[in-house]
């Protein structure tokens, strides 16, 4: 068995069930780090991220916790505030992926849910990186599902995204989200696949 934990971080773009096969992972006793979560933490009341966007962006930092909505606004009208925002919270990010590690290190697997994982370079670190895809038409009807979602919001989106094609280019493993059951079935293969891989190591 290796001495740390196998770190398997798993991406995919909008609509492809990522979320869906993250809580796979997780019923099956895999912990999991949540990016979009860890942020969500760090915006919070008294969250590390807040003195940093209040420094940024005053308007952005009410009661104590940043306010998405404005920090949104200004993005939108300043054209440099979302690197700005980037470079000041991704070492927070950073830390608290790391501290997540830290505290699960007798576990043989975890999972790094990370949504930009190529459009942000987080690949560094990991022992091998997890692309759930969809067909494009199964993507977009999940995605129009959502309430409030519109086309344009969808193509705005996928444009800042990295290609679904390049994403599996790039990926150690590939699951397709047809159904739950297929889907349930391949991450159950997937972790026989890297405990036999962590065992011959």
């Amino acid at each position: 068995m290796s001495a740390r934990p196998f770190l398997l971080g798993l991406t995919g773009s909008i609509g492809m069930g990522k979320s869906t096969t993250a809580r796979m992972f997780a019923e099956a006793g895999v912990p999991v780090w949540d990016a979009d979560a860890a942020v969500r933490r760090l915006y919070a009341k008294g969250g590390a991220a807040v003195p940093a966007i209040a420094a940024l962006c005053p308007d952005a930092v009410q009661d104590d916790e940043v306010d998405r909505g404005a920090l949104k606004a200004w993005i939108a009208e300043d054209r440099t505030a979302l690197a700005r925002i980037e470079a000041a919270v991704h070492p927070l990010v950073a830390r608290d992926r790391a501290a997540f590690v830290a505290a699960h290190a007798d576990a043989p697997l975890l999972l790094l849910d990370i949504p930009l994982l190529f459009e942000t370079g987080s690949e560094g670190g990991l022992d091998a990186v997890l692309v759930v895809t969809a067909p494009p038409a199964q993507q977009r009807e999940r995605v129009l599902a959502r309430p409030g979602m519109t086309e344009a919001q969808f193509e705005t989106i996928l444009a800042k995204q990295t290609p679904d094609t390049e994403k599996r280019r790039r990926a150690d493993y590939v699951i397709e989200t047809r159904n739950l059951e297929q889907t349930r079935a391949e991450v159950q293969a997937l972790m026989a696949e890297i405990k036999q891989r962590v065992a011959d190591a």
